[in-house]
């Protein structure tokens, strides 16, 4: 009797036991489920960096605007065509730039501005304002727009440096990556020094590369210090995708206030040289060679009337090797590109070149190549 009771027990408790795993969610629901709105439970205060985040954030994104740029003419109808799906890549480009000074000059990229009809300039607030292109320089990506309309103006972005700059220190970019304006990303500076190519086939030295997410429409954007000082114009992006992929560059500040009061008093910016074409860095550091080897003298140019030799092209045998700009050494083209640029137009400098194994002094005229 008892072990037919047993088995009883046995059988219920089992049973018991799989109708409650069978129908567990259904009782877990039923008994613990929040019907009513749950407690808020405070938080603690915010870690020091997200202060600084939200801080700069707040003071430096009124000053950050999108550049809306007219290409084509247009009929007002074009714009009914499927929303004007149709034009944006055509007609209408848009970029991001910044508030450079009172006047309403604002600072984006050449590339940005390219061959643009008409400007038009979006502000934090939602207001937009007509502007002209003041001038650019594609040899430094950069140009300068002026607003136009009436209108409160948002105050410039603060200065820094790029000159003491430290690989791993936090950055900050403000922009509208694919037209979302007013776009916070941040992250470290990945590498200094680096060089990009221009449209014009003239490399930016010194370019800043940052980890922070940069994407198409960030474009002429400031990259901001932690102190919320500008430190860079970001320009471009590394990605087969054309989306971000960890790198992205930034002109150095210390070239934007170089090039950018020259675009705002004669609309353009000079390019100092010496009218020379230089060899692949490749193929120099191949053949073992220090200093930027000359292929060819621009007839007219300094170089030619210096005497400077470039590679012969009967024999191949090398010519003049710069390896030095007075007192700074030359070991790529960027070096001579750097020393150059620091001499005021017009202007000379001596260049330490070797020939035949043979190392000679050289002064030389300093010109605004540009100009051709």
């Amino acid at each position: 009797m008892r072990e037919r009771q047993l088995a009883r027990l046995l059988i219920v408790a089992a049973a018991v036991l799989l109708l409650f795993f069978l129908f567990q969610a259904n009782l877990r629901g039923y008994f613990f489920s929040a019907s009513t709105p749950r407690e808020v439970q405070p938080r603690g205060a915010l870690a020091d960096f997200e202060r600084t985040a939200i801080e700069l954030f707040e003071r430096t994104s009124p000053s950050v605007v999108q550049v809306v740029v007219v290409r084509q003419q247009m009929d007002p109808r074009d714009l009914m065509e499927r929303d004007g799906a149709d034009l944006s890549a055509q007609a209408v480009g848009a970029g991001t730039g910044f508030v450079w000074d009172r006047a309403g000059n604002v600072v984006t990229n050449a590339h940005v501005v390219g061959d643009a009809r008409r400007v038009v300039v979006r502000t934090a607030s939602g207001d937009t304002l007509q502007a002209d292109v003041v001038g650019a320089a594609p040899n430094y990506d950069l140009a300068v727009v002026r607003i136009t309309s009436r209108g409160s103006i948002p105050t410039a972005v603060a200065l820094g440096s790029s000159a003491d700059l430290k690989v791993g220190q936090w950055v900050y970019a403000v922009g509208n990556p694919f037209g979302l304006d007013q776009t916070l990303t941040t992250g470290v500076i990945s590498a200094l020094k680096r060089r990009i190519p221009t449209t014009t086939g003239r490399e930016i030295s010194d370019v800043i590369q940052t980890d922070a997410a940069i994407n198409p429409g960030n474009s002429g954007g400031p990259l901001l210090d932690s102190a919320g000082r500008l430190i860079g114009v970001t320009t471009a992006i590394v990605s087969p995708s054309g989306t971000n992929a960890g790198v992205g560059f930034a002109i150095p500040v210390d070239t934007v206030n170089r090039v950018v009061p020259e675009l705002i008093r004669t609309g353009r910016a000079p390019t100092p040289g010496i009218g020379i074409i230089t060899a692949s860095e490749s193929l120099t550091a191949q053949a073992g060679i220090e200093g930027v080897v000359i292929v060819r003298a621009l007839s007219g140019l300094p170089a030619e009337r210096a005497g400077l030799q470039g590679v012969n092209p009967g024999t191949g045998r090398l010519g003049d090797v710069i390896v030095a700009v007075g007192n700074q050494s030359v070991r790529k083209l960027s070096d001579l590109t750097r020393a150059l640029e620091g001499v005021q137009l017009p202007g000379t400098a001596q260049l330490t070149v070797v020939r035949d194994g043979v190392e000679r002094k050289v002064t030389i005229d300093v010109v605004d190549v540009g100009e051709r």
